[in-house]
């Protein structure tokens, strides 16, 4: 979706994006008779525009934040590359949305700025990313190769780097503005009709909003809690306390007598209503640890959750499983109802919009995920990505003597980089096979 431009012309010719074993220049911008700069980007802007009444109009608003999200996650990707090259010295020549023909562009000093037809990520070239590219020998100090060791690691890793500033920041906004769910405590989100008609909780006067306190005298302090106490009483009334607009409120209710979900032959209580953990808004400067800590909604938790999902993924019983989701329709249909398995960018886009529709705060927190899991992934350490980038800083490093600096062969990697790429364009189409024929639902 994104890259440092001369990551893959760093390397043979592969199947995919970018040049190889050659300098890649930038082709000349193509200019339409009697079409300036100026007007050409009023015509961008009115194309935009166009597609955004669309949007509003067909009822595809969602689906278009959330996709112009994720390009904006994405040039803030690269523009974590853009400012440290700039910052280290090296040369950058270009920074644009999308690949493909030109649409619009602008020169300032030694880099042009634009976007061009198909807007599927974005990249910034910096010269000289590899020892395989040929650059102009006045240019050559400026290389990428040639800049001191904690420079080139900075570039490297700043792409990813900036997910995470993106993750905590939306993070922290969830915090200010929505507030962290208090996993100890349970909140009535819905009140809905049991089957046969009977509507206890209705019945009995709770409402939306009510938090639950106690339940016969049992103090509630989570869901799985307030499920067994409600559920051991089936037909028999029960007391239950709610905090009601900062107020004690007490009611009477009688469950009714329902077959367990885990055990049909078990009889259980139910009440009519559908629950959530209730949220607290936190100060700015409350909100600052709170999102970067190890709470439910803290950056450290988050990227702990989304590491154990990636490794569960790509361990053997992960593969496995995705093998089965594409090759039987049940286990697919299964996948797509518990959300687990990978999801393509066919399929995040898709959940972005489901999310964005239950609310803003849902749509930040999907971000935030997807945030981490593209700041993770391209962390991994082989080329195109950039902790392919990293690994090879660090070698060359350990290989460099004081007054000589060695540059490792890029070339030799390329049987490992061409398996590398074969498996990664196996997981994108499975994942857009899955996506497309099974897409994952969220729950209401």
């Amino acid at each position: 979706m994104s890259r440092i431009e001369d990551d893959t012309a760093s390397l043979p010719p592969v199947a995919g994006p970018g040049g190889a074993g050659r300098e890649v220049t930038s082709p000349a911008p193509v200019t339409v008779p009697g079409r300036t700069d100026r007007q050409a980007l009023l015509q961008l802007l009115a194309v935009s525009g166009l597609v955004v009444l669309v949007a509003v109009a067909s009822g595809h608003l969602n689906l278009l934040v959330v996709i112009v999200a994720i390009i904006v996650m994405v040039m803030v990707h690269e523009l974590g590359h853009f400012l440290t090259a700039k910052w280290g010295g090296m040369k950058v020549t270009e920074y644009f949305l999308g690949f493909g023909p030109r649409l619009w562009s602008i020169r300032r000093g030694e880099t042009e700025y634009g976007v061009k037809g198909i807007p599927l990520g974005g990249y910034v070239r910096i010269i000289g990313m590899s020892n395989l590219e040929e650059v102009d020998p006045a240019d050559e100090p400026r290389t990428y190769r040639q800049q001191p060791f904690h420079n080139r690691l900075a570039v490297a890793v700043a792409g990813s780097f900036m997910h995470f500033v993106m993750a905590f920041l939306l993070l922290w906004t969830v915090a200010v503005f929505a507030g962290i769910p208090q996993v100890d405590k349970v909140s009535i989100d819905s009140l809905s009709a049991l089957q046969g008609g009977a509507d206890p909780a209705r019945s009995a006067g709770l409402r939306p909003g009510d938090v639950f306190v106690t339940v016969d005298g049992t103090r509630i302090r989570g869901l799985d809690q307030l499920t067994a106490t409600i559920g051991k009483s089936p037909g028999k009334p029960v007391t239950i306390e709610v905090l009601r607009d900062h107020r004690d409120v007490t009611v009477t209710v009688t469950p009714e007598p329902a077959p367990s979900q885990s055990d049909p032959k078990v009889t259980t209580g139910r009440i009519g209503i559908m629950v959530a953990n209730p949220r607290a808004t936190m100060s700015p400067l409350a909100a600052v640890p709170g999102a970067a800590g190890t709470g439910p909604l803290g950056l450290t938790h988050a990227t702990w959750a989304v590491l154990q999902g990636v490794g569960h993924t790509f361990s053997p019983s992960g593969v496995d499983r995705l093998y089965h989701d594409v090759t039987n329709a049940q286990d697919a249909s299964r996948a797509a109802r518990t959300g687990d398995r990978p999801a393509s960018i066919v399929g995040a886009v898709n959940i972005g919009t489901q999310a964005a529709q239950q609310g803003w705060a849902s749509l930040l927190l999907f971000l935030v995920t997807l945030n981490i899991v593209f700041g993770l992934l391209n962390m991994f350490p082989m080329l195109p990505l950039d902790g392919g980038h990293v690994v090879i800083a660090v070698y060359e490093r350990i290989r460099s003597r004081r007054g000589r600096m060695y540059h490792a062969d890029v070339a030799k990697m390329t049987p490992v980089v061409y398996l590398f790429i074969l498996l990664l364009v196996t997981l994108v189409v499975s994942t857009l096979f899955l996506d497309s024929t099974h897409p994952v639902q969220l729950p209401k």
